[in-house]
């Protein structure tokens, strides 16, 4: 009896095997039959927001007469932007960093011996957000006036961003993929066959760079903020079935 329950088992496990060696024989010719080719999806833009980050301090002694100049600075700094045309809702300043300095006193062997206080420095940040990108840049570029009137503004090169990035990737998503179906196409019918059914598709990275610059694409997606003008591309990898 034992014999041929053991039989039966055998039997099967031989049926089982050959079936799933012949699945995979066939998934891999069928594997052999597709190409696998890249699209590319290319643009360029211009940016429709600027964003400038500005910073300005004062020291003192005294705490309080710190904060009260630095008031004074950012009445001032408020006012000339208003007064250039930026309107006060694209305005905004953080809160009001607060650093004690000390200076350090050595010995004759340099190593230091005490710290000295002298003084507080209050530091604020500015920072303007507009889709007023000309006059923004332009604004920026001539605040040389504004630190000849007293105030200490150190101002940083502006940023540029665009507010339609989302529909641009859509629309480079498709022209990447139109790319390679008319890529593959052109190789299988060089290659006399028929394209089938697509198989499978993968998205590459997204990058953004300066338009005309030697920049560097990066693995994980460059995302130039430096530049106006800018140049998107993204890559589509499609499978496509070969009849």
């Amino acid at each position: 009896m034992k014999s041929y329950i053991t039989a039966a088992i055998i039997s099967v496990a031989f049926i089982i095997s050959t079936v799933l060696l012949v699945s995979a024989f066939k998934n891999r010719h069928a594997n052999e039959d597709t190409i696998s080719v890249t699209g590319l999806g290319s643009t360029d833009f211009v940016s429709d927001l600027i964003v400038w980050n500005s910073s300005f301090s004062k020291k003192s002694n005294d705490l309080k007469s710190a904060y009260a100049s630095l008031e004074r600075d950012r009445n001032a700094l408020r006012s000339y932007l208003v007064s250039k045309g930026i309107k006060e809702n694209e305005i905004v300043f953080s809160s009001v960093n607060i650093a004690k300095d000390f200076e350090n006193r050595y010995d004759q062997q340099y190593n230091i011996r005490s710290q000295v206080f002298t003084g507080y420095t209050l530091t604020q940040n500015v920072q303007v957000e507009s889709k007023e990108v000309e006059k923004i840049e332009g604004i920026s570029r001539e605040v040389t006036e504004l630190i000849n009137s007293g105030v200490e503004l150190y101002s940083n090169p502006p940023q540029y961003y665009y507010t339609k990035l989302a529909e641009l990737k859509l629309k480079m998503i498709a022209e990447a993929t139109q790319d390679a179906k008319l890529r593959a196409e052109q190789i299988a019918q060089n290659a006399g066959a028929r394209l089938g059914d697509l198989k499978k598709a993968d998205m590459g990275v997204f990058q953004i760079i300066a338009q005309n610059s030697s920049e560097e694409y990066s693995w994980g997606g460059s995302f130039n903020t430096s530049s106006k003008k800018k140049t998107a591309t993204i890559t589509m990898k499609l499978v496509y079935q070969v009849d």
